[in-house]
């Protein structure tokens, strides 16, 4: 999930790729050519990029005229220079682990340009809960010892460094939607090797970012919440109901590992709810089957 952070750093070249250090935005190059030169204009956006005239100009934005590696590198310290002095009243860290080679280095970061007014908040994960045996979970429910597995000690030293700085964390269940999501792994698979009744939680793309917002808007400090829709589902349910509905095209065969595999949780959200005065647009998967 992205939502648009945009720094006033500017530059330009011709290709694109994606920027997954301070700022979880789409980083745009594009090479600008006339008879006389060629001009570098870096922007970070969750936005492709616009060279209308419309583009608001800030006051530490650079034009570097010769893309090439001497203003290149011009580009990345004059980015590094302004780091420092970038701070929004709101801020939310999205960017999951596996875009980093310095997660927590990216998150200390990112939490310093925050100025204190607003609202901080990671998009953590509900997978730190110490939960294997489809029990019941909440905000407050146990989360595994540090050392057990090194996912779930990044996401919870992530959660640390945004929770001294004053931040919130909101744990997200399994994030989807109609071609991304656990659904449609398992649909591209065919048959997968995990046991079925191993208990799903799922939240919808736009619900996530609903919630987020909804968080942002009321300027916790500390908190931690959670992100579900309260309608766990067995792996095989999940999928009985993908075929039930009829408007996939791929066919999913079966599930075929035993039962000596770790079982999942079930996640509630009732307090998270009602604190922050919030409700999903779908209310269960099956619900969002019903819409497409």
């Amino acid at each position: 999930m992205e939502l648009g952070i945009r720094s006033p750093v500017h530059a330009t070249l011709f290709h694109h790729f994606s920027n997954s250090l301070l700022f979880p935005a789409r980083l745009t190059l594009l090479n600008t050519t006339s008879s006389s030169f060629m001009a570098t204009h870096l922007h970070v956006s969750s936005e492709e990029f616009d060279p209308s005239p419309s583009l608001a100009i800030g006051q530490h934005d650079l034009l570097i005229v010769g893309p090439g590696i001497l203003g290149r590198l011009v580009a990345h310290n004059w980015r590094q220079w302004t780091k420092a002095s970038l701070k929004f009243p709101y801020v939310i860290f999205c960017a999951p682990p596996y875009q980093s080679s310095d997660y927590l280095g990216d998150l200390r970061l990112a939490a310093s340009c925050w100025n204190g007014e607003g609202a901080l908040l990671f998009t953590s994960s509900s997978a730190p809960y110490d939960c294997n045996d489809n029990g019941l979970c909440h905000e407050d429910s146990p989360v595994v010892p540090t050392g057990r597995s090194p996912r779930t000690d990044v996401l919870l030293k992530a959660e640390k460094i945004v929770l001294e700085f004053g931040g919130s964390v909101l744990r997200l269940s399994g994030l989807y939607k109609v071609d991304k999501g656990a659904h449609a792994y398992w649909l591209e698979k065919g048959i997968v090797e995990s046991r079925p009744d191993h208990i799903l939680n799922l939240i919808h793309y736009e619900d996530a970012a609903s919630l987020s917002v909804a968080i942002l808007k009321k300027q916790f400090r500390g908190r931690i919440f959670l992100g579900c829709d309260n309608h766990p589902l067995s792996r095989q349910e999940v999928m009985d109901l993908v075929y039930k509905s009829g408007k996939f095209s791929k066919k999913f065969e079966k599930f075929t590992a035993g039962t000596d595999d770790p079982l999942g949780k079930r996640l509630n959200n009732s307090r998270t709810r009602q604190e922050v005065g919030w409700e999903p647009k779908y209310s269960s998967f099956a619900h969002f089957l019903e819409t497409i």
